[in-house]
């Protein structure tokens, strides 16, 4: 349970993976707000995707910057470094954070495990410790942490729709068991050092300006250039996709409200962001190839069957994503409600914009 007690108006917040697709939007979006926030934003714009992306997500803050009050600040830098870490806590002494750097990609945790393990455990542990000294010689101290932890924790459950009460002690990739650690650590500080920390379980994030890699992206990109697209386990997936406006207003509702303590006495909390709603792959396939054509990023008469393969389960993937949001919906008043339709439509106006 949350209680609704931090007022936002004149706090300094500090976003990590500020150039990210999700850290970007909710950057933008408390620039907007009435609250008038000190801002600092942190990222190291690794070339994991397309830098020039996370640049134009950064010329986007610029300018909502520029038609409203807050204030962004930018720093270049990686959270796996403890001294820059530190550096910015002591200089800054941010009263929320919202940790959304991360090593992102299933898959790629796979072949390149060394990413995972520096920016996703390392980076988060120079978090929680940056977290903790801040309360140091009778200093206010962090408020609330909000860090983003990932649907990939609960693996091949074979329950749905997915609770925050399941057990989720069996990731099926590294990335997942990356984001699982990252919710016991924050538990342990959360006890040992009373920090009020809630994890976010984010559900197939997608919108104008997501991840390449993302399966809508990087398929618009495949049949523009004219390549095949590989649909796993034969289309017979389903996914929880959440667009990125209905994730922000989660973030931000979620960043006002601290953690109660709970039974064991720990201000410690999850929440599930998803859509409620999973989708079949081969429905989203359709939805985007029809608003890629009346978005006209591809034309009418483009034969959608030839570039369209079904192929076996990958390595790290699961059959299903299915968030229960009932928590998240009680505590908050709110739950993610845009239509994948609506969604994909957005996405494909904004790559017709923005590559053509």
């Amino acid at each position: 349970m949350l209680e609704k007690n931090i007022q936002l108006s004149s706090k300094m917040v500090l976003v990590t993976g500020a150039a990210g697709f999700i850290g970007a939007n909710l950057v933008r979006a408390l620039l907007q707000s009435e609250d008038k926030m000190q801002i600092v934003g942190v990222d190291n714009l690794n070339d994991y995707y397309d830098v020039s992306l996370k640049e134009f997500r950064l010329q986007e803050i610029k300018s909502v910057q520029e038609e409203h009050k807050g204030s962004f600040t930018f720093i270049k830098g990686d959270i796996a470094d403890k001294g820059l870490v530190d550096e910015i806590f002591h200089t800054c002494e941010p009263d929320i954070v919202v940790n959304l750097a991360a090593q992102a990609g299933v898959r790629y945790s796979i072949t390149n495990p060394d990413a995972y393990i520096y920016s996703n455990v390392i980076g988060f542990y120079n978090i929680l410790e940056a977290c903790r000294h801040s309360y140091d010689n009778g200093a206010k101290g962090v408020e609330h942490l909000v860090y983003a932890s990932s649907s990939s924790v609960y693996g091949n459950n074979a329950k749905i729709p997915y609770s925050t009460e399941d057990q989720v002690d069996n990731p099926v990739s590294l990335y997942a068991a990356t984001k699982k650690s990252n919710e016991l650590f924050a538990h342990a500080y959360a006890k040992l050092y009373g920090i009020p920390a809630t994890g976010l379980r984010f559900f197939t994030v997608y919108g104008p300006a997501g991840r390449p890699d993302m399966a809508y992206f990087s398929f618009t990109n495949k049949l523009l250039a004219g390549e095949k697209i590989q649909i796993f386990n034969y289309g017979n997936c389903k996914r929880d996709f959440t667009y990125i406006d209905d994730i922000v207003t989660g973030v931000t509702e979620i960043m006002q409200r601290s953690p109660l303590k709970n039974e064991d006495g720990v201000r410690y909390q999850i929440y599930n962001i998803g859509n409620n709603k999973p989708e079949n792959l081969l429905d989203f396939v359709k939805i985007l190839e029809e608003e890629l054509k009346q978005a006209r990023v591809l034309p009418e008469d483009y034969d959608f069957e030839a570039h369209k393969e079904l192929v076996g389960m990958q390595p790290g993937d699961v059959e299903v994503t299915f968030a229960d949001v009932s928590q998240l919906e009680e505590d908050t008043g709110f739950k993610p409600e845009t239509s994948l339709r609506e969604g994909i439509r957005k996405f494909a106006q904004w790559y017709k914009t923005y590559y053509k």
